[in-house]
């Protein structure tokens, strides 16, 4: 199931994206309140915006825009609105997204195509371990692209161990949808109550939330974990409520596939202008046949490389790289610029951290401060000195790091309402 476009020519991918750009364009200027005001004030006649190229003459719209005028977005009559989901609220307030009917059909197109792309089959059955209510696209989206795809699916939601190991050895799926930190916890189970992980059935899992590769595609700590005791394949994705698309590894697992039918994809600097060929930037996207709430140059605030060369499954789409971080969570530390993935795989190193968060602050002096909390069963100078040494050794620099109790831990990341685990708190200043 892969669409003709992704064999397409580079040349002729960037000509049908520049057609469904103005499409899109015409759609803003005569139903976006947000758009129109956009135009009006910047003096954009959208008949001269005829390639991609042309996008630099509309400014970028931020995270911040979409939470103030969250409803000047809306581009339908509330009576065309099917469902209504939000944002988690990662970098700031959670932001509404309003779908209509052709909203959802696309959502299961994207995510049929995605699942797809990453080897699933209508023979498959698929578990999916995260939440379906709460506002929450992404287990919307999965259930309706399984469905679309003609794969089963049990959706059994997040969490207990006991009710995922029930439900894969009663129904045999042979994938799984899950945060990847959480199979080990799958593992650790199977271990426990002597489930033969080998004839589980399950050959490879679908994984949301938590990075698995370094940026040269290799398996970073976690992925190697859970691959050295669980014989499956993992698959990246990278997807957020704002795109209401996916980029999903293929067999290949070279990077995300950019779906040129679903969303216009650029990596842009500060100044908001592309970056060359194999640099680092901001993924800023247009979305493409989204009726309810179209975003136009939208700054996503994910750092990441893209990949143009063709890939060996046929596709030759643009292929996204690791996120490198988030463009808010980039940490200034003695010199040192940061990102808390790169603090995630370090920590992932130690079997003995149970679990850990990472407070980001200022000091008197106005930079940056780290403090790591872990919790551990072996507490011990030895082990902080070790965790002190390996981050020496891998970033230059050593964060400040304390032992807590792991309930502690464990309620800071889990705050009230929260869908999925808050790994990174920043108490920083922002200048208003």
């Amino acid at each position: 199931m892969i669409p003709k476009i992704e064999q397409a020519s580079s040349q002729d991918i960037k000509r049908f994206q520049e057609e469904k750009l103005k499409d899109l364009l015409q759609y803003l200027n005569k139903n976006s309140p947000y758009y129109q005001g956009i135009f009006k004030k910047h003096h954009i006649d959208v008949n001269t915006i005829n390639s991609l190229e042309d996008l630099a003459k509309i400014p970028t719209t931020t995270k911040d825009q979409l939470q103030q005028y969250n409803n000047d977005f809306l581009c339908v009559e509330k009576n065309k609105i099917i469902d209504y989901v939000t944002t988690s609220g990662t970098l700031g307030d959670p932001v509404t997204f309003a779908l209509t009917d052709n909203d959802l059909n696309r959502l299961a197109y994207n995510e049929a195509i995605s699942f797809a792309c990453s080897g699933v089959t209508e023979n498959d059955v698929m578990q999916l371990m995260t939440t379906i209510d709460r506002r929450f696209m992404a287990g919307l989206a999965y259930f309706l692209g399984a469905r679309k795809l003609g794969a089963g699916i049990i959706r059994v939601g997040a969490g207990i161990p006991e009710l995922q190991w029930d439900s894969i050895l009663k129904f045999k799926p042979t994938y799984l949808i899950a945060v990847p930190s959480f199979l080990l916890k799958l593992i650790e189970y199977a271990k426990q109550h002597d489930i033969d992980l080998k004839t589980s059935g399950v050959k490879g899992a679908i994984c949301i939330g938590e990075p698995l590769r370094n940026q040269d595609f290799s398996l970073n700590t976690l992925a190697e974990k859970i691959t050295s005791q669980w014989n499956i394949k993992l698959f990246s994705t990278y997807a957020s409520t704002e795109m209401n698309t996916a980029f999903n590894e293929c067999e290949k697992q070279q990077g995300g596939h950019h779906h040129p039918e679903l969303i216009i994809a650029e990596i842009l600097d500060e100044n908001d202008q592309a970056v060359p060929a194999n640099h680092v930037g901001e993924l800023t996207i247009t979305t493409l046949g989204v009726e309810g709430m179209p975003l136009l140059r939208f700054k996503t605030g994910d750092m990441v490389q893209a990949h143009t060369e063709a890939c060996g499954c046929g596709r030759n789409t643009m292929r996204l790289g690791p996120v490198v971080g988030r463009k808010k969570q980039m940490i200034k530390y003695k010199g040192t610029t940061l990102y808390p993935p790169a603090m995630d795989n370090i920590l992932n190193d130690f079997n003995e951290v149970e679990c850990y968060i990472i407070e980001i602050s200022n000091n008197n002096i106005g930079t940056d401060e780290i403090c790591i909390k872990i919790a551990t069963k072996t507490p011990s100078d030895k082990l902080l000195s070790r965790i002190k040494d390996h981050f020496r050794a891998k970033l230059r620099v050593s964060p400040k790091i304390e032992i807590h109790d792991k309930k502690v831990i464990q309620k800071l990341q889990f705050p009230i309402m929260s869908r999925k685990p808050v790994m990174v708190i920043d108490n920083r200043k922002t200048d208003s």
